[in-house]
């Protein structure tokens, strides 16, 4: 080989080495002033809910955990791992949820399930927002950590996700008549344990249905393939990404009182930028609510969904960095702007009325044993099959 060729070859190598050493050092700079300054002005728990949000970055890169696909997976080929993964997460979820819940509080701190009506706003909602993340090309946390990787596609997603979200909190109002019942808790309903057994039985109909349909289609289950990785570079297994996220979850429950959510913080986000534009919100009723008024008058930094999110992004970031795979590109296809625009608006409008995303509805909801998150489920995941078949119009696979 000359040395011409040698040259050009390691050319892009070296560029790519000193692109994400550069990465690296900023996204842990970063990172370290932002969890100095949460520490000082907001207090240790807003800078380890970060902390937290790191983490969750980092799991749901290297895992590239991604409810999304995992749905998508099952539909299109009939795989069903990722899917499979999400149901071992959800049972882990729920017996550390309901032991803990169950105690009223943790350490001093009152500790609350996520819950929500069953209603047709929660079914629409959910809807939406699985035929959005089809099309967007990620849920709300894999929209988030796949930012942070580098992907500019995503980024348009989520720009929509968050113009979605505001218009979804400026009709929130009109979807609070919703024809349903009140919310429905399966360890209140059914004691503590009876609620837990139930909800594992549940995931292992699931789990088993698609070990089943899986033979059908292949002939036998396809696991994932073995690969070499460390803790650090990735790739990780599938479940080692969904036992992580467990610990996530349980982290910010009994950090913050209540289970993870993301799409709150986008709606907040939202709504400080086009009060920048001149635009007052705050008094739509969606934010005259007790859970939401104060967080318009203060500063996004004491907004733990929101620290969370900064930290999923950063997280990612770093992730990406280690892994010498942040690569930005501007090359985007027309089609697929597109659906990143139509994707994104729809989960930014239907989290808003469903009452969160999946992870505040499915994840959270159904890890709270609160009935609404398998309405989220089910729905989502109709909206999810519509989506996929859309996919294709949009020059997507």
């Amino acid at each position: 080989m000359s040395t011409h060729t040698l040259s050009a070859n390691t050319e892009p190598d070296l560029k790519n080495i000193y692109r994400n050493k550069r990465s690296l050092f900023i996204g842990l700079t970063l990172s370290s002033l932002l969890f100095i300054f949460l520490e000082f002005n907001y207090g240790w728990r807003q800078g380890a809910l970060f902390l937290v949000g790191l983490f969750a970055g980092l799991v749901l890169y290297h895992a590239a955990f991604g409810f999304t696909a995992g749905w998508r997976e099952i539909v299109s080929t009939g795989k069903g791992a990722g899917l499979r993964a999400q149901m071992i997460m959800l049972g882990v979820t729920v017996v550390l949820f309901s032991l803990i819940i169950s105690q009223g509080e943790f350490f001093g701190i009152q500790v609350v399930g996520r819950t929500a009506p069953l209603n047709t706003a929660v079914a629409f909602g959910a809807f939406v927002f699985g035929l959005g993340m089809q099309l967007g090309g990620g849920c709300a946390s894999g929209t988030l950590f796949t930012v942070g990787g580098g992907n500019v596609r995503m980024l348009i997603t989520l720009i929509a996700f968050i113009a979605g979200s505001v218009i979804g909190t400026w009709h929130w109002s009109s979807w609070q008549d919703a024809a349903g019942i009140d919310p429905v808790v399966l360890t209140e309903r059914l004691g503590t344990l009876g609620g837990v057994i139930a909800s594992l039985l549940i995931f292992a109909v699931i789990y088993f249905a698609t070990v089943l349909y899986e033979r059908k289609r292949h002939g036998a289950v396809v696991y994932e393939p073995k690969a070499n990785f460390t803790i650090l570079k990735g790739p990780w297994p599938l479940m080692v990404g969904a036992l992580a996220l467990v610990i996530v979850n349980v982290a910010t429950l009994v950090l913050a009182g209540r289970p993870w959510g993301v799409t709150s913080g986008l709606a907040l986000w939202g709504a400080k930028f086009v009060g920048i534009l001149g635009f007052d919100v705050s008094d739509w009723p969606y934010w005259l609510r007790a859970s939401q008024a104060a967080s318009l008058d203060e500063s996004v930094f004491s907004n733990i969904t929101s620290v969370m999110n900064f930290g999923i992004i950063i997280g990612a970031f770093i992730a990406a960095s280690l892994a010498q795979k942040f690569s930005p590109s501007i090359k985007i296809k027309p089609g697929h702007i597109l659906s990143a625009v139509i994707g994104g608006l729809l989960m930014g409008y239907g989290a808003r009325l469903a009452f969160g995303c999946n992870i505040g509805a499915y994840f959270s909801g159904i890890g709270s044993t609160s009935v609404h998150g398998w309405l989220w489920f089910a729905a989502a995941f109709a909206g999810s099959i519509i989506g996929i078949k859309l996919r294709p119009k949009f020059g997507m696979i």
